[in-house]
């Protein structure tokens, strides 16, 4: 792989949602290929037909999906995995590939491989044409993206049914075996210094199958118990806590109204970030924090503020789209012909304002804070954002707001012009910061 190695080996570290490195990326999806290439053709999902039938009926969308397979290059990199296996080349075999995948949850391994964690199995699939022009247009097409939402949420049907708890089990490979548990129980224990057992840190039923969780879903929204992660100063509201458990990437001050996030640096642009909401002026100037979520950890998402909630709703966006700078030509990659693999999970940023995201707008009980809004932001498979709080609605410091399901992803604090917030974690920090812990202090002007 050489000159690809460093950037290959941030991107499966960022939050843990792949393998520690790409060949074993690849590994297990040549595992998944030789699985679907083996097996005898089975009639696909109904949403699968419903996906060849607008790529074949629809030109446009046609051309898009085939010309994104058609750019990836034809060298040996591409046209084989560390496996020898083919790579996918065309929509009928991904369709077929996708057609296994609805009916399998993210495991720490598959087939006997010993590759880690697959966190996000239909990124994987897509890796390739993610990073082509013809896929640069595709993944912001909205039938295409209309269509995907289907998708996922087919698979989210079956990862909330008791057939997807099966990857749930203590066998070698399950996420209850030495190696998954233990990963558990270090992530959610680093950040707070601890030393809890799964079962002292999760409210859950140790002696039962699967913990008793009852699906994926179940586990993956899993909640702690009483008094794991308490609230910071509960009765200062000078005290933001943190609304994720979540690793700090980014704290931006005098964020414009409009900027061109899809460019390499990619800056924050608050109107297309609040999706053009009537309150989006009032945070022009003002201060963001971005942080993602791992996915061995902690998913559901909790006030910063005791306040009201003023406004709260979803809005639909794309699920694998990533700025051509980051693809087949864009910037230093496009120099060797190359497609960044980690482009997904590396342009956090630019997913804040067209991936699909929760909007929670909470004027705060502190005057010093007024209105802020909490950005909820989906990557990839981890898109469905469930909101659990309602407009007019008082929270505590602390009380839930709503949680990723399947997964986790990325999230953003966004303070309006003027208001004096200070002492956010370090991005250097490289580690989880607890949820419902001190992220910042507001300071009288």
């Amino acid at each position: 792989m050489g000159k690809h190695t460093s950037h290959i080996h941030r991107y499966h570290k960022i939050g843990h949602w792949m393998p520690p490195d790409y060949d074993a990326h690849h590994k297990w999806l040549g595992g998944v290929i030789a699985h679907v290439d083996s097996t005898k053709e089975h009639d696909l999902h109904p949403v699968l037909k419903e996906f060849q039938h607008l790529i074949e009926t629809n030109s446009r969308v046609y051309m898009l999906i085939s010309s994104m397979f058609a750019e990836v290059p034809k060298n040996r990199h591409y046209c084989k995995d560390p496996t020898g296996c083919s790579e996918i080349r065309d929509y009928h075999h991904m369709l077929q590939v996708l057609n296994y995948l609805l009916s399998s949850a993210p495991s720490w391994n598959d087939f006997s491989l010993k590759v880690g964690l697959v966190g996000l199995p239909i990124n994987a699939i897509l890796d390739w044409s993610m990073g082509t022009p013809s896929g640069y247009a595709a993944y912001l097409d909205p039938d295409i993206n209309a269509m995907l939402k289907k998708v996922l949420n087919a698979w989210g049907e079956y990862l909330m049914s008791p057939a997807s708890a099966e990857v749930l089990d203590d066998s070698e490979y399950g996420w209850f075996g030495e190696v998954g548990k233990n990963s558990l129980v270090h992530v959610a224990n680093e950040p707070a210094g601890s030393s809890h057992a799964f079962d002292e840190l999760f409210v859950c039923d140790s002696s039962a199958i699967y913990h008793g969780y009852k699906s994926w879903d179940d586990f993956f929204t899993r909640v702690f118990r009483e008094g794991i992660r308490p609230v910071a100063s509960p009765e200062d509201d000078n005290v933001i806590a943190n609304a994720c458990e979540s690793q700090p990437y980014k704290v931006a001050r005098d964020v414009k109204a409009k900027d061109t996030f899809w460019i390499k640096t990619q800056p924050y642009s608050m109107f297309d970030m609040l999706s053009h909401d009537e309150l989006a002026p009032q945070f022009v100037g003002g201060t963001v924090y971005q942080a993602f979520l791992s996915a061995l950890s902690y998913h559901r998402w909790h006030a910063p503020v005791s306040g009201k909630i003023v406004k709260s709703y979803v809005v639909d966006g794309t699920y694998y789209s990533e700025p051509l700078f980051e693809g087949l030509w864009g910037g230093q990659k496009g120099k060797d012909g190359s497609i960044d693999e980690a482009g997904e999970v590396t342009t956090q940023e630019y997913l804040t304002c067209v991936a699909t995201r929760a909007i929670i707008f909470i004027e705060s009980d502190n005057p010093a804070i007024g209105l802020m809004a909490f950005l909820g932001v989906g990557m990839c498979e981890v898109s469905t954002c469930d909101i659990t709080v309602s407009e007019g609605q008082h929270v505590r410091k602390g009380d839930q707001l709503g949680m990723f399901h399947f997964g986790g992803s990325t999230h953003c604090l966004l303070f309006r012009k003027g208001v004096n917030v200070q002492d956010f974690p370090s991005p250097d920090l490289k580690r989880n910061v607890p949820v419902n812990s001190q992220v910042a202090v507001v300071k009288s002007s």
